[in-house]
């Protein structure tokens, strides 16, 4: 084996191993009827070919095998092989009967495959087949995943229910289509056709032998310019219709639709009385017409729509007009009871009496349900005389006939579409079957699209989760949020936001966005939150915390990174610390209404920085807006970053020139002016946000200054008399405060916490007391020596300090500065009287 092909094995077999997990992840928790064909999907896919088949014997090992499971071909072109004899000379049965791998390099059904490659399921239950579309027999790596994906079948039916019957029935999209009197088929990006209806083999002239030959093989589709017209209208991805007359025979209209992927369905539809102009049209045949290309155009709009809503907008924008329809529901099996998806043309009245039918009940859903038939009612008498006891419904509604279309997907009905007319009317046999195809169409829809909600509305939930419930209210900072998960797209992010208190009314801002989409970015997310607040908890300088973070990161892996602002905001120095690590700075909002954006050093992202990080600290106005966003605000198809953070500052402009941000107030006020900002951003920046492929995160922070009133501070001598100064310094304060009452355990404490400095540590000492929402005492030292608690003996003179410090305050700590430490603690104030006055007569300033 030469380098070359020993690197396309390996490749090969890594796409297969991922091929079965995503097949055991994708059929884990699915029935038989959808697992099965997705197994049988990842071995045709593996192996290039048009299609697979699966058959399995009965459970005693004896008899004919069975069709039980189909994918890619119509049943129409195996019905030979739907029951084989045990001793039949064809592919599966030769593989199950000698347990070994067999293959055929013939076309021996007559649908264009270049062979047949059949593997035994284990024990000889039965056989897994693939119809190959590529000359040659399928490689070694590729028979070892026959043989992988057929053990897996085999583990899956030893396990889940037998299929009984005698074998799959006809898909119900199939089924309905070669009933139709129009001609349907479809051609892949190569333009081999993939399937046709039996019309579309009457009107080309061609047999089921034409599945997988060139459409322009087909002697009737070498009209000259058509295949010019056709290719133009896929390499354009837009939908054409072309008129063909023919000598001698009909004229036809033929309808091209391009799908969303590749390849491309085809209509054509007979045109009866040939026209001079649109006059000579008669109505019948404008309105098949107009339903033919409808049809089309749903399958492509069925195949982009992602959630159970899309679908039901595809199917009231393409299926309502042509049939004339007024009114929508599409209900959705859930618990054993009906439940409304979504609608058109139906009040929340008329819809809460029909959500939560049980299954049990006798309806014209249920029935249809039940039965796995339409039900097509032409007038209210026809509805009352068939479900009478529904009569007192139908008397007061609008509607006067309705098509009940039962949703049937992987073998199990999931839900009812149900259309209505506001006169009554007749159904052709024309327009029920294409309904019925319609029905079909819709259900593989609806299906998928509810397995989306399901896993998506899961994982955004995981995310809101990981996410911060409400944001604190602290004397520093009034602050409002907003998460915005994308419109589109199948995956979350890791987008978020925190607001964290730390000491001295100082309080953290951060936000932050783990590069890519899926639940474990959410959950890199969630890690990276916990440890932020760890250890902010820590009191840690910025520049210390994102070289931790930045480890943390690079531990993820390579292919791991976040970007990440942290701001440290002092009310008292009015000043605002700010670190960024590939994010984008904040924009300022000044009192008199500047804004700005920050000129600051931006750090690489989280994972690929190398330490150490730059910060930059910045001086705040009394009263500033702090506006922190993740690039999913500013940056969109229509516009770059730059022009995102232009129109995000033209924005705050406006805003607060129109509403004051900044008022004198209660806290509650602030908030609630800041959630107003925070929604008009919202609805300025992402204004369809339907649309938007990233999630977003946004925060705004109205910072307020500690008042000089309530800021009190001295030095110390190092010696033993800075204790009895700092309780002298002490009591005066709080008597000026009004807070006598916490007189003597706010002097323990400073004796306390002085005597260590002036015993374990050097100088220089300082002591300051903040009058805040509590009252913080704060012992400046010049070491950075750490306390700590320990255990003292009961015969130990001392020891039992920090035990007394931590019993007499609320909380306590240490943070360490640059040229000392500080250690403080935090002491609840009395409670106020009724008229919010403390017990001097004043309203507390950290109240107001």
């Amino acid at each position: 084996m030469t380098a070359g092909t020993a690197g396309r094995g390996s490749r090969a077999e890594g796409l297969d191993s991922v091929r079965l997990r995503l097949l055991e992840t994708a059929a884990g928790d699915q029935p038989d009827a959808v697992a099965l064909p997705l197994a049988l999907q990842q071995a045709t896919a593996a192996l290039h070919g048009l299609g697979g088949l699966l058959h399995r014997r009965d459970p005693r090992g004896t008899g004919p095998l069975c069709l039980v499971a189909l994918s890619g071909l119509p049943l129409g072109t195996v019905e030979g092989w739907a029951r084989i004899g045990p001793d039949a000379d064809v592919p599966p049965a030769r593989a199950a009967r000698g347990g070994a791998y067999v293959w055929l390099g013939e076309d021996v059904l007559g649908i264009g495959a270049a062979g047949v490659a059949s593997v035994p399921l284990p024990g000889r239950a039965g056989a897994l087949t693939v119809l190959t579309a590529e000359p040659g027999e399928p490689d070694p790596a590729r028979r070892l995943l026959l043989h992988a994906v057929a053990a897996w079948v085999s583990g899956r039916l030893g396990t889940g229910p037998a299929l009984g019957g005698t074998g799959a029935g006809p898909e119900p999209v199939a089924r309905a289509l070669d009933t139709m009197a129009d001609g349907f088929l479809t051609v892949d990006g190569d333009w081999r056709i993939t399937f046709l209806n039996r019309a579309a083999e009457r009107l080309l002239g061609v047999g089921a032998a034409a599945l997988g030959s060139t459409l322009w093989d087909v002697p009737a589709c070498r009209v000259p310019g058509l295949e010019c017209q056709f290719r133009r209208a896929y390499a354009e991805r837009t939908p054409l219709t072309v008129d063909l007359r023919r000598a001698g025979r009909r004229a036809c209209q033929v309808r091209l639709v391009p799908l969303p992927e590749s390849g491309l369905a085809i209509w054509i539809a007979e045109v009866r009385v040939e026209r001079t102009g649109m006059a000579g049209e008669t109505a019948d045949e404008s309105g098949a017409a107009e339903r033919t290309a409808r049809m089309g155009e749903l399958t492509a709009a069925l195949t982009e729509a992602v959630t159970s809503r899309d679908v039901v907008r595809a199917v009231a924008e393409h299926v309502l007009p042509p049939f004339g329809a007024d009114g929508l529901v599409v209900e959705a099996v859930e618990g054993g009871r009906v439940r409304v998806v979504d609608s058109v043309g139906y009040g929340p009245d008329f819809l809460g009496l029909i959500d939560g039918v049980p299954l049990s009940d006798n309806t014209a859903v249920t029935d249809a349900l039940r039965t796995r038939t339409p039900r097509f009612l032409e007038s209210k008498a026809r509805f009352c005389g068939k479900y009478g006891d529904l009569s007192g419904l139908v008397a007061g509604s609008a509607m006067n006939a309705w098509a009940f279309l039962p949703l049937i997907a992987s073998g199990r009905p999931i839900g009812c579409c149900v259309l209505s007319f506001d006169r009554p009317r007749s159904f052709s046999q024309e327009e029920r079957t294409l309904l019925t195809a319609v029905s079909g169409l819709v259900a593989q829809a609806l299906e998928r699209a509810r397995l989306y909600d399901k896993e998506h509305t899961r994982a955004q939930g995981l995310q809101r989760g990981l996410l911060p419930k409400s944001l604190p209210s602290r004397p520093a900072v009034s602050a409002a949020a907003r998460y915005l998960p994308a419109g589109r797209g199948d995956e979350v992010g890791g987008d978020w936001y925190d607001l964290i208190p730390l000491s001295a009314d100082r309080v953290a801002l951060v936000i932050g966005d783990v590069m890519g989409h899926g639940i474990t970015e959410a959950a890199t997310m969630g890690r990276l939150r916990t440890a932020v607040r760890t250890l902010a908890d820590l009191e840690l300088e910025p520049v210390e915390l994102l070289g931790h973070l930045n480890e943390i990161v690079g531990e993820l892996g390579d292919d791991y990174y976040a970007t990440f602002s942290f701001a440290v905001y002092d009310p008292v120095a009015r000043t605002c610390a700010l670190a960024l690590a590939g994010h984008p700075p904040p924009v300022v909002v000044h009192p008199d209404g500047t804004v700005r954006s920050p000129d600051v050093p931006v750090n690489p992202p989280l994972g690929a920085a190398e330490p150490p990080f730059d910060v930059q600290e910045l001086d705040l106005p009394e009263e500033s807006l702090l506006v922190f966003c993740t690039d999913g605000l500013v940056d969109s198809a229509g516009r770059d970053v730059d022009e995102g953070f232009a129109l995000l500052r033209r924005t705050l402009e406006e805003a607060v020139t129109r509403t004051s941000y900044f008022p004198d107030d209660g806290s509650d006020e602030r908030t609630d002016r800041l959630d107003a900002l925070c929604d008009h951003l919202v609805a300025t920046l992402l204004p369809d946000r339907g649309q938007t492929s990233d999630d977003a995160a946004l925060l705004v922070a109205h910072t307020h200054a500690t008042p000089p009133g309530d800021i009190a501070s001295c030095r110390l001598p190092e010696d033993p008399r800075a204790a009895g100064q700092a309780r002298e310094f002490v009591r005066h304060r709080l008597a000026t405060w009004g807070l006598q009452e916490l007189g003597t355990t706010t002097e323990l404490l400073v004796s306390e916490l002085v005597g260590n400095v002036v015993r374990h540590a050097r100088g220089p000492v300082r002591l300051r007391l903040l009058r805040s929402r509590s009252l913080i005492c704060e012992v400046y030292d010049g070491s950075l020596t750490t306390p700590r608690i320990r255990r003292a003996g009961h015969t130990d003179e001392g020891g039992r300090g920090l035990h007394l410090v931590a019993a007499l305050s609320r909380r306590w700590g240490t943070r360490f500065l640059g040229d000392g430490k500080c250690i403080w603690t935090e002491q609840d104030l009395p409670p106020v009287d009724r008229a919010g006055t403390d017990h001097q007569g004043r309203v507390p300033s950290a109240s107001k």
